[in-house]
């Protein structure tokens, strides 16, 4: 981790070297009370104008000058290409971004799913996607690489780093849901350790590695921040539920070509 010199933390991963680009968590922003520090989630019921303060100080830490661009995350497989930014109340919905032009900065948020960021040096592409369950289960690491391809990457060449996220040893999930990625593929269940009765630990973060794998990424850097065990520097929606919070604040993970 480093700090930016407007305060904001970044998390940077060596696969991406040379690429801007930042995993950024709570540290730095203007948020107050439940959603103190650097909550960029326009779907949260923070004050609108720490909201914007905060993606402008996340934007300023990772690649002054830049144009941020989200999507309206809907925990789906869906790319959208990205050539020119659209406004705020405009955002699209998709769960990944990819684009080859310069000046933009590609953000996704995540509060426990797991942000990953994608870059083809040679070919001048990058991207980012939100991989909740839903998503990665559906394929949208998968899809966001066909849509660097269409740009003119080449899988052979992209390089990937997988950002915090909620860690097997605080991701609980039911045997249902055990039984929903073992119907996609009986493999998956790997991806499971036993927990207390009826119950299973999931390892969320190494499944999104795993698909990325299989897709022909051979360049994946895993972070391991585990993001509910970490409320000092993350944003949990996980922890918040279990503490009967009535909301949560949303981290971002950006990449861009300066």
């Amino acid at each position: 981790m480093r700090v930016a010199e407007n305060g904001v933390a970044i998390w940077e991963s060596a696969a991406l070297e040379g690429v801007p680009h930042g995993f950024l968590g709570r540290v730095g922003g203007v948020s107050t009370g439940l959603y103190a520090g650097l909550n960029v989630g326009l779907g949260s019921d923070d004050d609108r104008a720490a909201i914007a303060e905060n993606r402008r100080r996340a934007a300023e830490a990772v690649l002054p000058g830049a144009q941020l661009v989200t999507a309206h995350q809907v925990h789906s497989p869906d790319v959208v290409p990205v050539t020119a930014p659209f406004a705020d109340d405009a955002r699209p919905p998709a769960d990944a971004l990819v684009t080859a032009r310069p000046g933009l900065l590609l953000g996704v948020l995540t509060a426990d799913c797991v942000p990953v960021l994608f870059a083809d040096t040679q070919a001048d592409v990058v991207g980012a996607a939100h991989a909740g369950w839903k998503g990665a289960l559906s394929g949208v690491t998968d899809r966001t690489i066909a849509a660097m391809e269409a740009l003119g990457a080449d899988v052979a060449r992209i390089a990937c780093a997988i950002g915090p996220c909620i860690a097997k040893a605080s991701y609980e999930v039911d045997l249902a849901f055990v039984a929903r990625f073992a119907d996609a593929d009986p493999e998956n269940e790997r991806f499971f350790a036993d927990g207390r009765e009826g119950h299973a630990q999931f390892d969320i973060e190494a499944y999104v590695a795993a698909r990325l794998a299989a897709a022909g990424v051979t360049r994946i850097e895993m972070l391991g921040q585990d993001t509910y065990a970490q409320p000092d520097y993350f944003y949990s929606y996980r922890r918040s539920c279990h503490l009967g919070e009535p909301g949560y604040g949303r981290q971002i993970s950006v990449i861009g070509l300066g």
